[in-house]
């Protein structure tokens, strides 16, 4: 079964004076790439955070976010009274020096600078994170469910185009024998050119045609790129991470095809590497997305 890199969870907590929402994005990475954003307060459990993405999640690059939002007036910022009325003093003080008359904005201006408003540090209670991190196990599982019906659909796409890269290399054997025959014909004809048909030494001549079509023999390369699509599709029946090792089979499946193409030393059969060299390029650029 492919399992997507591509993913996205999504829970919200409902608190007595606090609502937290959860989000758990995740795309395709080489490795696991974690990115946290949340409040201060909740530093201190980020290593567990990220404990828990990599256990569920195992790879890819993924984005997690807390947001807490206040549903009451507890932390509301409050007006650090003493502060105002010493800048209000002072800028008094200089208005009177500088003769201004008018100080019905001081407030306005005083609100801006430092230290005038205060807001209580919150603390995490124990409590709150366990309720908390449940639904953040909820916001990851839902991101694995995505990426397991992103997977589904992944697969169904990458299979049918590993049976269509087995179907084309089937294909070879219809021009194989003829392969061999233009072949022949084509180094005799050549060989006529320059040499008198009855003196050139037959069997010299069918040992050389022999050496040569060993060369370029393509048996072995079928073999080969035929177990590599058998064993591709066997991986892909594994309930462990696969992507990694999947694209090292694809690179495999890419030598073998392009030694087809090499030694082909015919038409039909290029055309048919080609059409194969497409189903592997379109492999590639889905199986970059399989965990």
């Amino acid at each position: 079964m492919l399992k997507s890199m591509t993913g996205y969870g999504r829970s919200v907590c409902e608190l007595e004076n606090k609502k937290v929402t959860i989000e758990i994005k995740s795309l395709n990475s080489k490795q696991l790439d974690v990115s946290v954003r949340m409040p201060s307060h909740y530093k201190e459990k980020e290593i567990v955070l990220r404990n828990e993405i990599s256990k569920q999640l195992v790879r890819g690059k993924v984005d997690a976010s807390i947001f807490v939002e206040s549903v009451n007036t507890t932390n509301t910022p409050k007006i650090n009274q003493s502060v105002v009325k010493n800048y209000y003093e002072q800028l008094h003080n200089i208005s009177s020096d500088l003769n201004i008359q008018d100080d019905s904005n001081f407030l306005s201006v005083i609100i801006g600078l430092p230290d005038t408003l205060k807001v209580d540090k919150q603390t995490l209670e124990e409590v709150e994170w366990e309720i908390v991190f449940e639904k953040i196990k909820v916001a990851i599982s839902e991101c694995d469910e995505f990426r397991i019906q992103e997977g589904t659909a992944l697969e169904k796409d990458i299979i049918q185009r590993v049976y269509n890269i087995s179907n084309l290399l089937s294909e070879i054997d219809v021009f194989e024998n003829n392969r061999i025959d233009k072949i022949k014909k084509r180094i005799y004809n050549n060989l006529n050119e320059f040499v008198e048909t009855e003196k050139i030494d037959q069997n010299r001549f069918e040992q050389e045609i022999i050496y040569y079509l060993e060369k370029i023999d393509i048996t072995e390369e079928k073999v080969r790129l035929n177990n590599h699509c058998n064993y591709f599709l066997e991986t892909a029946n594994s309930e462990e991470p696969i992507g990694k090792k999947l694209g090292f089979i694809t690179q495999e499946i890419g030598r073998e095809i392009n030694t087809l193409g090499s030694k082909a030393n015919n038409a039909d059969i290029q055309k048919l590497v080609i059409q194969m060299k497409d189903e592997l390029e379109k492999i590639k650029e889905q199986a970059i997305n399989v965990l």
